[in-house]
């Protein structure tokens, strides 16, 4: 596994469990607003060694409910599921944070059974999903990946980072309209200053819950975070 950090302990990314976060390197998609730059296009920078983790996830058995797999793109990582089977050996809960390009991968870890809670982000409404993921889609995969994860039977959420260059009221609602009746959480952008591109915004907290509310009229349940 390529990890390139790690976030030793959390308690929002894994709800209502206390985690820690690996961070996986190298991704398919080009986000400008991605606030993990480096781990997408640094690669030949420091990593972490896989045993060092291991070893620092048994001195947390018994501390630490969950550890969360992020990046980065993790189904990116040809060893992920077996990682993701010592990890838990342990007795510790997996969550996945994935940008659903990969439906095979993600159907090969839920026919495991290795992860726990899936986060899928989607990036924006069908028809402008390619200008906001920076790269050309295959939609396809991306709606098949929505349909593997609603079908799971597995805790999971939606999540879509909002934008102000990139998203309006009407694509918040499609969004909502398309992974109902699951989950959707709209998340606040903010400048890490280790972004893929430049010049971009965040919308008032007005116009984030203005799209909240308008989104709830296509599915039941749409949260506001990082705000």
């Amino acid at each position: 596994m390529l990890i390139k950090g790690i976030q030793k302990v959390t308690l929002l990314d894994y709800p209502g469990k206390i985690a820690c976060t690996l961070f996986t390197g190298g991704c398919n998609l080009r986000c400008p607003f991605c606030q993990n730059a480096s781990l997408v296009t640094h690669l030949d920078e420091e990593r972490m060694n896989e045993e060092e983790v291991l070893t620092f996830l048994e001195s947390r058995v018994g501390k630490l409910d969950a550890v969360c797999i992020s990046g980065g793109e993790p189904c990116l990582q040809k060893d992920l599921k077996d990682f993701c089977l010592k990890v838990k050996q342990m007795g510790f809960l997996i969550k996945l944070d994935t940008n659903g390009c990969f439906p095979e991968k993600i159907k090969e870890l839920l026919d495991e059974k290795v992860v726990d809670y899936i986060a899928m982000d989607i990036k924006n409404c069908p028809e402008k999903y390619a200008l906001t993921a920076g790269v050309k889609i295959d939609l396809k995969r991306i709606q098949e990946s929505v349909k593997l994860i609603q079908t799971s039977g597995l805790s999971h959420e939606f999540r879509t980072t909002v934008v102000q260059e990139f998203h309006t009221i009407q694509d918040i609602c499609k969004i909502a309209s398309w992974v109902s009746p699951s989950s959707l959480y709209l998340q606040q952008f903010k400048d890490s200053g280790d972004l893929i591109g430049e010049g971009l915004h965040a919308v008032s907290l007005e116009v984030l819950e203005q799209m909240r509310d308008k989104a709830l009229q296509e599915t039941d349940s749409v949260f506001l975070r990082g705000v």
